[in-house]
């Protein structure tokens, strides 16, 4: 989608603070950062929610960024969380699939 914030960050029209990539996943710092670390995965292509994601590959690279993403920022003893808001009603607000990836304090329970 050409008007998408998030496709010209997985095309690199827009710069951004990239965490780790593989051929269908990016992922990048949050702009607006509720803890101490707060990532964004995405997939490249664009999906307006998880619910449209139909590659499994595309899921398991998802997961996969997940895991690599929690050894680099060593969360992946203490906990993280990961967030996904999908559709109005659950909070999305940008409509191409993302994940949030929080941690590296102690949460709340109500950060997004």
């Amino acid at each position: 989608m050409s008007d998408c914030i998030f496709c010209k960050i997985a095309n690199k029209e827009i710069t951004s603070d990239i965490v780790y990539e593989n051929e269908n996943v990016i992922a990048f710092k949050d702009l607006n950062p509720r803890v101490k670390i707060h990532f964004l995965i995405i997939p490249k292509k664009h999906y307006d929610t998880i619910l449209d994601i139909d590659d499994q590959n595309v899921m398991n690279d998802l997961f996969r960024a997940i895991r690599e993403i929690a050894k680099k920022y060593n969360i992946d003893k203490n906990g993280f969380r990961i967030i996904n808001n999908c559709k109005e009603d659950g909070g999305q607000e940008v409509m191409h699939m993302h994940l949030h990836m929080l941690g590296g304090e102690k949460l709340k329970t109500n950060i997004i």
